[in-house]
């Protein structure tokens, strides 16, 4: 769900224009960019679903330290603090929620792989809805997210721009552009098994 969470943040920035849009497009994928090396050293991994081949949906995600519900919200609390000194409170919990919404989404599509606790401390039942086993609905849902995220930060930027002349209103519409063709290219190639 790469290209989801990036909707989901242009339509956020539609609401909260005061958070630079690079700041919630990488919140929403802070868990994912701390998985990164924690995959490349073998400490978290991506294996097919039992009898799946790889492809969009088709994987079970061991990552019980980056996405287990205790290790979201801690990361998440983290990277809103980052920003705390420089942009303030409000714009520290927005993206700290930004960071926790990567979490709530991979829990509508994911097979039960998330776990409560770090390194499934506990052994309690893992969570996920599953959405990915049927991928033709999880990614309508990402293209609802990206057409509504670009559609929400396209108007913002509008009304933003409105009276300040037509460069303005290119500049706003250009943007919602480059948000909307983004998202929809890597959906594609996620759905075609190019990336995630």
């Amino acid at each position: 769900m790469i290209a989801g969470h990036f909707g989901l943040a242009a339509a956020v920035k539609s609401q909260e224009r005061q958070v630079p849009l690079w700041a919630l497009m990488l919140g929403t994928q802070w868990l994912d960019v701390l998985f990164i090396p924690l995959f490349i050293m073998g400490v978290e991994t991506i294996v097919p679903a039992p009898g799946l081949e790889p492809g969009y949906g088709h994987s079970v995600i061991h990552a019980d330290y980056t996405h287990s519900f205790v290790g979201a919200v801690i990361l998440s609390v983290i990277y809103g603090l980052i920003f705390l000194p420089s942009w303030g409170r409000r714009t520290a919990i927005v993206l700290a929620s930004m960071s926790f919404s990567h979490w709530i989404l991979d829990l509508i599509v994911h097979r039960m792989d998330l776990p409560w606790l770090p390194a499934n401390a506990g052994n309690l039942p893992r969570l996920g809805f599953g959405l990915w086993k049927w991928p033709s609905a999880s990614a309508l849902v990402e293209l609802i997210l990206i057409v509504g995220g670009a559609w929400l930060y396209w108007r913002a930027a509008r009304a933003i721009a409105s009276g300040r002349g037509p460069a303005p209103m290119r500049r706003a519409d250009l943007a919602a552009a480059v948000i909307l063709v983004s998202g929809l290219i890597v959906l594609g190639l996620d759905v075609t098994g190019l990336v995630g």
